[in-house]
């Protein structure tokens, strides 16, 4: 290069990024400086993390034998809060809908989720705020959510429901309350929350009538009178310390732990809460079996992973790892319609793109999901919606059991860690498989 009067001219070196201030950091920070708050959205992580793709099955060979297509039976079926209730959940395929609660979602879409839990034969889940009509008139199964805000609250529903889940945490916000802002609080929402319409709702961090595990024995045993010993009493935890929490809740009576990890959605919580507080799924579940097999109790008090679940490849895995059953959430609410290119002219007026709007708080989703608005969710047909997500439960189930078919399995509880191997150091050690190729599985040995 040479400049105008042909004197030569070093060539300038190309413009580098920071790997620390990247484009979103810095459009975060000019956000933040902008207007002095925080930043909401829904959703969960959305940085890379550690996850079941980092993991592969070992399929039969010679020192193996698979099974046979689909002539050979693989079963599916798994039984739910088998410990002390007398009325135990059975489902048909070991993957449930996740709570999300009326209110952060329309009627519509909690219409749409029974409809297409009960024809895969599977529960789907209330979340906070109550049991609508809409949601218990088309589950076969439900799970009535009992979460720290009480909202919505009733024992005549809780036994109407079918399993109670007592909610510690989510796997986005361990330890942090729930958010349902005022555009997304209606007449009826309101009216079933015990709020003022228009106002913006903060849910509690935990429980008002308990602090630890003593009292939440006692929480247990009082739900177990209300509804006569007759539904599985879940407990709920996010992902922090799964090994303790796991333990803990088996020893106040939990009939099934759930366990959500940080890559779990959320209706709405600060982007900082998401992002940098939990551990992944990959790395909770293995601490949880291990607690569950260190006082005994594993396949006795059932575990449900949840947290970025979103293939019959991830359930597998999730099993595979002493997982009884997964729930699903996000990927449920894409299976509806969530997210869909079809609205893609929408999605750019409110500042986004399909497969990235998470403002679900805002109350304005073109696709009828994440609203209240009454002429956005006439957009999302229940009965067409149902048949999707049915469709799509019966695909990871299928897909599942393709896995396990090949790996020798006659059910999907048959698989096992010595199934996997892992591609990464960091998830051999987090699922403590084998790094694919040796026999070496880090940290092996080390307590949780």
């Amino acid at each position: 290069m040479a400049d105008q009067n042909g004197k030569p001219q070093a060539p300038r070196t190309k413009p580098r990024f920071s790997a620390t201030f990247t484009p979103d950091v810095m459009s975060e920070i000019r956000r933040a400086a902008a207007t002095g708050i925080y930043d909401i959205r829904g959703a969960g992580a959305k940085r890379a993390l550690p996850h079941f793709d980092d993991l592969l099955f070992l399929g039969a060979s010679i020192s193996r034998y698979p099974l046979e297509g689909y002539r050979e039976r693989c079963g599916t079926e798994v039984v739910l809060g088998s410990r002390f209730a007398s009325k135990p959940i059975h489902l048909k395929t070991p993957v449930t809908i996740a709570g999300m609660s009326f209110g952060s979602l329309s009627a519509n879409a909690k219409e749409a989720l029974g409809r297409g839990a009960s024809m895969a034969g599977t529960s789907t889940t209330t979340g906070d705020g109550g049991m609508t009509q809409e949601e218990r008139g088309h589950s076969k199964t439900l799970v009535y959510q009992y979460l720290p805000s009480r909202y919505g609250m009733n024992p005549d529903d809780l036994r109407k429901a079918d399993a109670i889940e007592i909610v510690i945490g989510q796997g986005a916000k361990p330890g942090g309350g729930g958010m349902l802002l005022g555009q997304k609080i209606t007449e009826r929402v309101a009216g079933m929350r015990c709020l003022p319409p228009g106002v913006d709702q903060r849910s509690a961090c935990r429980h008002p009538d308990w602090t630890g595990p003593d009292d939440l024995e006692i929480k247990i045993e009082e739900l177990r009178e209300i509804t006569d010993g007759e539904k599985p009493i879940y407990v709920k935890v996010g992902a922090s310390r799964p090994y303790y929490d796991t333990a803990l809740a088996v020893k106040s009576g939990a009939d099934v732990v759930v366990l959500d990890g940080m890559q779990g959605g959320t209706a709405a919580t600060q982007d900082v809460f998401i992002e940098h507080v939990g551990i992944p799924t990959l790395a909770a579940i293995r601490p949880a079996v291990q607690a569950l097999q260190d006082l005994g109790m594993h396949r006795k008090v059932q575990l449900i992973v949840s947290g970025g679940i979103r293939s019959g490849a991830d359930m597998a895995k999730a099993l595979a790892l002493g997982a009884d059953a997964v729930a699903i959430g996000t990927a449920a609410l894409i299976a509806l319609g969530d997210n869909d290119p079809r609205w893609e002219a929408e999605y750019e007026k409110l500042g986004t793109v399909a497969g990235a709007y998470d403002d679900w708080h805002e109350g304005k989703d073109p696709a009828g999901i994440t609203t209240q608005d009454p002429e956005l969710a006439k957009r999302l047909d229940p009965e067409l919606a149902g048949r999707r997500l049915a469709n799509y439960l019966a695909v990871m189930t299928l897909e599942a059991q393709t896995i396990a078919r090949a790996c020798g399995k006659s059910h999907l509880h048959n698989l096992e860690p010595e199934d996997l191997v892992a591609l990464t150091i960091e998830a051999a050690a987090m699922a403590q498989v084998p790094l694919a190729g040796t026999g070496w599985i880090p940290g092996q040995g080390a307590k949780f």
